[in-house]
């Protein structure tokens, strides 16, 4: 009776291989899509994760730059993301050493950058953000030129949600970069653009606008204030005084603070001189909370 059952169970063995070849075959079937492969992640990061972060005072000039240009847009194409990653850093590099050579592909490298951050690969995402706050200092106004001002419009927008999510390593670069757009770009056309993000749906954009816009205005004499509107410019940071956000409030009280003294600079009877400009275009309302921070200074 014992035979029985060891005779039924010696076909089981030879069975056994066939499954763990289904296995194995099933793995390598997902290892060969790269990008979307979860089960390979664990490994190329740890070791991409300090290429993927490095400061821009680490990075080196490129060897052989003319060379190297033809295949930037390549690896930018590529669909494995650690490719992407390391073209972005070669971006940076030409940014910063070449640019002449990066200027012709401009607009194809911003294009790459705001996909970049939309995935949802955080080391991606992060590169990306790191590599706009190398070309806004790179470029500079020349970002706001024809040809690439659709793309920066895009990448404006994302660095805006970036700075508004959870992921904190992720906002703290876009923050950066946003300081860096405002540090390297002329004030008045980049208002502009900041401008159509006040009213926006989303709180936390509104508030790193208005952050972005505080930043914009303090670098600006009373003239480009005029220029841009400056009745419009203190209504924008009246509305953002009411904002639900703590950040947008604190930002719009820095904007009317440079206003106020911009606008003052000359009179002698400052606060009597302010007090006039904003009942003269503002509600009760907005004039009188217009007042209290003044006079707080």
């Amino acid at each position: 009776m014992a035979l029985r059952p060891l005779d039924n169970a010696l076909p089981t063995t030879p069975e056994r291989p066939k499954k763990q070849a289904k296995v194995a075959v099933s793995i390598q079937k997902q290892s060969d899509f790269g990008v979307n492969d979860e089960n390979k992640a664990p490994l190329p990061p740890t070791a991409d994760v300090s290429v993927d972060y490095i400061p821009s005072e680490n990075l080196e000039a490129m060897p052989d730059p003319e060379t190297q240009i033809t295949g930037l847009t390549e690896g930018l194409d590529s669909k494995d993301w650690t490719k992407v990653c390391e073209s972005l850093n070669n971006a940076r590099r030409f940014a910063l050493f070449h640019s002449a050579l990066l200027a012709p592909i401009l607009e194809k490298v911003l294009l790459v950058q705001v996909k970049a951050m939309k995935n949802p690969r955080s080391a991606l995402c992060k590169t990306s953000i790191m590599a706009s706050a190398d070309i806004f200092n790179a470029f500079g106004d020349d970002l706001l030129q024809p040809t690439t001002s659709v793309a920066f419009d895009q990448m404006l927008l994302q660095l805006l949600l970036k700075a508004s999510q959870d992921k904190k390593f992720v906002c703290e670069e876009a923050d950066r970069a946003l300081k860096a757009m405002v540090g390297s770009t002329t004030s008045l056309p980049l208002l502009h653009k900041l401008h159509a993000y006040v009213n926006h749906a989303n709180p936390r954009i509104r508030a790193k606008a208005a952050i972005s816009i505080s930043h914009c205005v303090s670098k600006m004499g009373l003239e480009g204030m005029k220029e841009f509107g400056l009745v419009s410019l203190v209504q924008i940071a009246a509305d953002l005084l009411n904002d639900r956000l703590p950040e947008a409030r604190e930002a719009a009280r820095s904007t009317v603070i440079s206003i106020y003294d911009a606008l003052t600079e000359n009179e002698e009877q400052k606060q009597e001189s302010w007090q006039s400009f904003c009942q003269s275009n503002l509600s009760p309302l907005h004039a009188l909370s217009m007042a209290k921070i003044t006079l707080s200074q």
